[in-house]
């Protein structure tokens, strides 16, 4: 077992790490930027280090410097928590050669499957089904011409090492292709440093459910079922349940068999998952990807299945091998996880800042993931989730009303967040009956009637306001100005 881990994030994905090695009696090393330098997770950690400015390029991103503070700090395994560095097979190269143990997947499995186009390309050969769509990288407005005479509009044009939503682009019609190809490729370029992409038909009334894998180096696979995460925004998920309202018991095993296929076509060895498009009208189910990695949405999955994930990635990466097996795991009650964002929760926009007040809610089968605090700044530099809130009960309208009112429970201010939101889709009709798909948010739910139509909303703005004023009426003009910290970024640049 080892006795030191580095792990190389921060937020609440570094605590969470964090306390499963502190169960295991394993010391922890935390790695910060110098925006991070009052984040809860260093304050937590046994050890901490600073590895550069704010920026992640220089941070979170500098493979060279975090192996240098690992081997510093004599840590003999490295957690990259999920986003970052957790898929990124030169850096899981990098700690092979430094001698320290990658706590994930084989470098192999996560360049077979960080690029979508090879993924594809094995999933196919493995017999796993896949979205209709382009065999290779498409290069030209003409290739992509060629692959919708087979396939048909509407299409999906996606970057083959993209994430997150980002490089890409929905195209309906012919009309649009030009401008989605050169806005796809363009992205792509700009946060994954390549520009392939490829096609892919899109499927009108969709689900996005996910299958947990999990393997170990003794050849064992198993999946812990699935979750549900088709509440979305811009192709970001903002809630994830598990199990899904819309599967059966025999798709459900159905599709977990073939999560199992596909990551014993490589090897794989850790938490994983694979995602999968599943269509309401015909009931089909297609391969999307597979994230090689733990997921964001890792609670609910433990809820349900009462499975410490991230100790078990760390027991598994040390060699043990899995404590549990697929006529073991089962299902019991349902868990929701809403993520809270420092965002607008109308038209989305980060919203970084002081915290003034922050009361997490408490209570029975309430789970919170959370790194802020009273006083503390919400940097700009990094993703806006800045909490998950996760609830479990005996059946869905249990967890349902859990979640509820947990989320009237949770006080923060000094900044926007999305718990407003949150509120209105717990009530929501649709929601509440799981009759829903990914395009719930845009075409199922009008955020600003539903946030701002009855008087306790009202009353919410009204208190809130007055609570602002309070705050800074002795404060200088410059105080004053409620203007949000990335609009007077864009200010300052655009004065330059």
């Amino acid at each position: 077992m080892f006795k030191k881990i580095l792990i190389a994030n921060r937020g609440e994905i570094a605590i969470r790490v964090h306390r499963a090695c502190k169960e295991l009696g394993i010391n922890t090393v935390a790695v910060f930027s110098e925006a991070d330098r009052n984040s809860l997770h260093v304050l937590l950690a046994d050890e901490a280090y600073c590895i550069g400015p704010a920026p992640s390029r220089e941070s979170y991103l500098n493979i060279p410097k975090i192996i240098e503070v690992a081997k510093k700090a004599k840590a003999q395994a490295i957690h990259p928590g999920y986003g970052f560095l957790s898929e990124n097979e030169d850096f899981a190269d990098a700690c092979e050669k430094a001698g320290i143990t990658f706590i994930g997947p084989s470098i192999y499995a996560i360049s077979a499957m960080g690029d979508k186009l090879s993924a594809r390309d094995m999933m196919k050969k493995a017999n796993v089904p896949i979205v209709p769509g382009s065999d290779g990288p498409i290069s030209t407005i003409d290739d992509v011409r060629t692959v919708v005479k087979k396939i048909g509009y509407p299409i999906m044009i996606k970057a083959s090492a993209g994430g997150g939503g980002k490089g890409m682009r929905f195209v309906l019609s012919e009309a649009e292709l030009e401008s989605a190809m050169r806005a796809a490729k363009s992205e792509a370029l700009s946060y994954f440093g390549d520009d392939k992409v490829y096609v892919e038909k899109y499927v009108t009334n969709p689900k996005h459910i996910e299958i947990q894998i999990f393997g170990d180096s003794k050849g064992n696979v198993v999946h812990l079922f699935e979750r549900e995460c088709s509440i979305q925004r811009r192709h970001q998920k903002i809630i994830e349940e598990s199990p899904s309202p819309a599967l059966d018991n025999n798709t459900r095993m159905a599709m977990g068999d073939i999560a199992v296929k596909a990551a014993k076509s490589v090897n794989y060895c850790g938490a994983g998952t694979v995602e999968f498009i599943y269509d309401i009208d015909s009931k089909d189910f297609y391969f999307l990807e597979m994230n090689t990695r733990l997921q964001v949405e890792h609670p609910v999955t433990e809820l349900v299945t009462g499975v410490d994930l991230v100790q078990e990635q760390i027991l598994v990466a040390s060699g043990a091998p899995l404590s549990f097996s697929q006529s073991t795991l089962s299902q019991k009650g349902w868990a929701l996880e809403a993520r809270i964002y420092a965002e607008d929760p109308i038209t989305f926009m980060p919203s970084p800042g002081k915290i003034v007040r922050c009361r997490h809610p408490q209570g029975p089968f309430t789970r919170i993931d959370s790194y802020v605090y009273p006083g503390y700044e919400v940097p700009m530099h990094y993703d806006s989730m800045i909490a998950k809130l996760s609830t479990w009960g005996s059946d869905r309208n249990v967890a349902i009303a859990r979640c509820q009112r947990a989320l009237e429970e949770f006080i923060l201010t000094g900044i926007k967040t999305n718990i407003p939101l949150h509120k209105r889709i717990m009530q929501n009709e649709k929601f509440r009956k799981g009759d829903f798909s990914t395009h719930f948010i845009e075409k199922d739910f009008d955020a600003f009637d539903k946030l701002f139509s009855t008087t306790d909303d009202r009353v919410f703005l009204i208190t809130a306001a007055i609570e602002a004023y309070n705050q800074h009426k002795s404060q200088g003009v410059w105080d004053l100005n409620l203007v949000s910290n990335w609009k007077r970024l864009g200010r300052r640049l655009s004065l330059r």
